[in-house]
């Protein structure tokens, strides 16, 4: 079994370079048998949040696995619902509940409106005390960052946003990088879209080297030093997405599939009324 590549945050510790995400994986046994068969094949690293609604079955894939808590990674993400310092601090021990666990590896603002300041206060608190290892961020763009952080006492670690060759996000990389903040890509690849997946360039690269289109992407991102984590429900997925170290793509290559990036996602979280929309999308204590 191949050995995970880590990357240090600026609070010194070392998260793995590749994760499983559960993202749309539905609570009804599906998430706790695919979090099972990726740590299973080798996965240390898995990315669940309050707004997934399968905290529980990660956590119950984690303690079934057999793998001592040290060794495996875990970020879930704080939804808006529970922003503001007191329903944030009852919040993390709702997930450290529902997860199963004494303590959540990384735990991120997961979409920056409201009330972030006081929701970042209880998260501060929260790793003081040991229920949370290290604090980021979720969905923050150039504007909102210099809108929050600047009011944080403590700089965050990452910022998970949407990244893949067609969005490369590099305004914010600059920004994120004067300070040493990893950024970690949710859809690193495009959600699925064709059109990134039969590029030209990427297919002539997974020719070459012997891998499919999905492997060729992902590669891309781990050498550009963005912290990833593909989501399946399907074994040979989750084994071959995890199959990326054995092979190294070129600085001419690296470049040829810079030059992919368009600068626009599918999603914009400067879009005016998103706040609205994503607090009304659902409660997220709807089963309490």
């Amino acid at each position: 079994m191949t050995k995970t590549p880590t990357i240090t945050l600026n609070d010194g510790r070392a998260i793995p370079a590749i994760g499983f995400g559960t993202f749309q994986i539905p609570d009804d046994g599906s998430t706790y048998q695919a979090v099972k068969e990726a740590l299973a094949i080798g996965y240390r690293h898995i990315d669940t949040a309050v707004a997934y609604f399968n905290e529980d079955e990660v956590g119950r894939a984690i303690k079934d696995s057999g793998i001592p808590r040290d060794e495996i990674w875990v970020t879930s993400k704080l939804w808006l619902q529970d922003y503001g310092f007191d329903a944030a601090s009852r919040a993390i021990d709702r997930s450290l509940t529902k997860l199963g666990l004494d303590y959540i590896d990384l735990y991120l603002i997961h979409q920056p409106y409201g009330d972030v300041p006081g929701a970042w206060q209880a998260m501060e608190d929260a790793q003081k005390a040991g229920k949370l290892k290290s604090i980021g961020v979720s969905n923050m763009t150039p504007k909102l960052w210099q809108q929050f952080v600047p009011q944080f006492e403590t700089v965050p670690a990452v910022d998970q946003v949407e990244f893949n060759p067609y969005f490369q996000q590099q305004p914010l990389r600059q920004l994120l990088a004067a300070q040493d903040v990893k950024l970690e890509a949710w859809a690193p690849l495009g959600q699925g879209n064709q059109a990134l997946l039969e590029e030209p360039v990427i297919q002539q690269l997974a020719t070459k080297y012997h891998k499919d289109a999905d492997q060729i992407i992902l590669r891309f991102e781990h050498q550009e030093g963005v912290i990833i984590f593909p989501k399946s429900v399907h074994t040979a997925r989750i084994k071959s997405n995890r199959d990326i170290f054995d092979f190294e793509l070129t600085p001419t290559e690296m470049d040829q599939l810079r030059a992919l990036d368009t600068g626009k996602g599918q999603h914009d979280p400067d879009a005016p009324g998103v706040s609205e929309q994503l607090l009304h999308a659902f409660d997220v204590h709807a089963d309490d």
